[in-house]
Formats: C-alpha cells, structure tokens, sequence
C-alpha cells in the first residue's frame, strides 16, 4: 500500500471508531433519546445494550490493523441496522435532530465500507476458504 492509501485507511478507521465509540455514553446510560429510539423499535433495552455491545466490540477490532476488516464487517452490520431502522420506522430525523444521527450512521457505514475494500487482500481469501469448506469446491483466486 502506498502512503496515500494507507492515510486513506487510517481516517476510515478513526471516523468509525470514534463514532461508535462515542455513542455508547448514550447507549450504556441509557440516555433518553438512546431509550426512546429503541423503545421504538420494540427492542428496548436489550437493542440498545446489544448494539453498544457490538459497536464496542467493532471499534476495538478497527483499530488494531489486523483485525480491522472484521470489526468493519460488524461495523456495517451494525449500521446498516440502524440506517434502515431510520429509512423504515424512525425516520431520518428523530426527536428533532436534523438527521444527525442518521448522517453518523451514513458516516459509519461509509468508513466501514472503504475498510473493507482497502484490506481485501486480508479477508478475501478468507472468505474463499470458508465458501471452499462449506460447498467442497476450490475457489481460484486471484491477488488484485
């Protein structure tokens, strides 16, 4: 990787752990609009305590470079969850935010995304095994 890319990866990391992270003051102290959002969506408080959980979980495996795919991969997961919750049941502004939180949620998946495709030399040929073990058949792949 050039120095660019890697500059490139570094942010995409930051912005999304540091997003998540900061959430979960929100979500683990069950601030209001924390309760309100999952209250919401019927899955108050174990929705809220699940998704910090895994935003926690997320983060911490961003940061360390070798793991960063997975914890993007959880982080997208995770997002994408929420953006729909957004597009279907909350709306894109809740309790008068302007879509703030819906635009982090963006922020977030759009970092995750831009994770995994600068690192998919790490998690490709992992996926390739996996696909391999469970259909039985040799997957070619090629190093782009």
């Amino acid at each position: 990787m050039n120095k660019a890319t890697i500059y490139l990866l570094w942010a995409a990391r930051l912005v999304a752990a540091i997003i998540m992270l900061q959430t979960l003051y929100f979500k683990f102290l069950a601030q209001p609009e924390s309760v309100f959002i999952f209250s919401t969506l019927g899955i108050e408080p174990w929705g809220r305590i699940g998704s910090g959980i895994a935003e926690l979980i997320a983060s911490v495996l961003i940061l360390n470079p070798r793991t960063s795919w997975i914890g993007a991969g959880l982080g997208l997961g995770v997002m994408a969850g929420a953006i729909l919750s957004h597009l279907t049941v909350l709306g894109i502004s809740v309790q008068g935010d302007g879509g703030y939180l819906f635009f982090l949620a963006i922020a977030v998946a759009v970092s995750c995304s831009t994770i995994l495709l600068l690192t998919r030399k790490q998690w490709l040929p992992v996926l390739a095994r996996a696909i391999q073990s469970v259909f039985g058949k040799k997957i070619a792949h090629t190093n782009t």
